[in-house]
């Protein structure tokens, strides 16, 4: 990375696979995307993406078995913020009949700017989420702290 590397924001944690992380993991990302100074109509593309990427896993992956973890990493690199959520679980196809409608991915689809769904090497599957964040008109003069540690299990 440059020289902007010291005004990183991220967030690097884990949530056990339980309904109530769903939750967690939305304010996490949208705190942060909001210290950087995202608009309402990004935080709420964003809160929407994150909660179906971090269920998906907690549902598909493992069938919401409390002792598994969701990883989820984000990062504000020049306006951009990049949410990865994986998981160690069957991966993509494997669980079987889905529960779901099945509207997931298509969702999340059109909320992201980027979506990118990849199998991991240690198993499970990796969602890799890139949202263009349009400044809050409000926020323009406002400087973000220089980190942020947010919420779960690090």
């Amino acid at each position: 990375m440059s020289g902007s590397q010291a005004n990183l924001l991220s967030l690097d944690t884990t949530y056990p696979a339980v309904a109530e992380s769903v939750g967690q993991a939305r304010r996490a990302v949208a705190t942060l995307a909001r210290l950087e100074g995202a608009g309402e109509q990004d935080l709420e593309r964003v809160k929407l993406a994150v909660s179906e990427a971090v269920s998906n896993a907690i549902i598909h992956a493992y069938a919401f078995e409390a002792a598994r973890e969701v990883v989820l990493s984000a990062a504000v690199i020049d306006g951009e913020l990049t949410v990865v959520v994986a998981d160690d679980g069957c991966g993509f196809g494997s669980a079987g009949e889905s529960q779901g409608l099945g509207l997931g991915l298509a969702v999340m689809t059109q909320l992201c700017d980027s979506l990118t769904m990849s199998k991991r090497a240690s198993g499970g599957t990796q969602l890799e989420m890139r949202f263009h964040l349009t400044p809050a008109a409000y926020l323009l003069t406002e400087r973000a702290p220089q980190r942020l540690h947010v919420g779960g299990s690090a």
